[in-house]
């Protein structure tokens, strides 16, 4: 029976320094990806300088549709409203810099992360939390029937 006793004693001192060392692990695997998303920042992609970039062909483009496109790097979309005209706007929401899509049902953009919407026509916030309208670029199409987007 003695051996007993002193077990007891010698396991409660063991889970009484194995619980805080438990408890520190736990909390820095729980803050550590903060701590690198603060540190470094969000990075989206590289930039490279551009004028202008050809998208496509009129041909690419039926009505009420919309194709995402790398402007210097940065996402973009490019949208065709039902009645045909072409805008093109920088695709990072506003809101928490996720990346937007066209949704033809809503002739609409949309970001699926918090439900931000924005005007296809303008880019200006129709709904949800984002704060901004998304940046514009210039639609050019040329007599060939090229699709060109460059900064506004």
């Amino acid at each position: 029976m003695p051996e007993e006793s002193q077990e007891a004693p010698a396991r409660r001192s063991f889970l009484r320094r194995l619980l805080p060392a438990v408890g520190a692990g736990y909390l820095g695997v729980l803050l550590y990806p903060l701590y690198r998303y603060l540190r470094a920042g969000p990075k989206l992609t590289e930039t490279v300088e551009v004028s202008a970039v050809k998208v496509g062909n009129l041909a690419d483009f039926p009505p009420n549709s919309a194709k995402m496109f790398k402007f210097g790097g940065i996402p973009s979309i490019l949208v065709r409203s039902a009645s045909g005209e072409f805008y093109a706007f920088n695709a990072i929401c506003t809101h928490l810099r996720c990346t937007v899509q066209y949704r033809s049902d809503w002739e609409q953009i949309w970001c699926a992360c918090h439900g931000s919407r924005f005007a296809a026509s303008s880019g200006r916030p129709l709904a949800g939390p984002a704060p901004a309208p998304l940046k514009a670029w210039k639609v050019e199409v040329s007599a060939a029937g090229e699709v060109f987007v460059s900064r506004a």
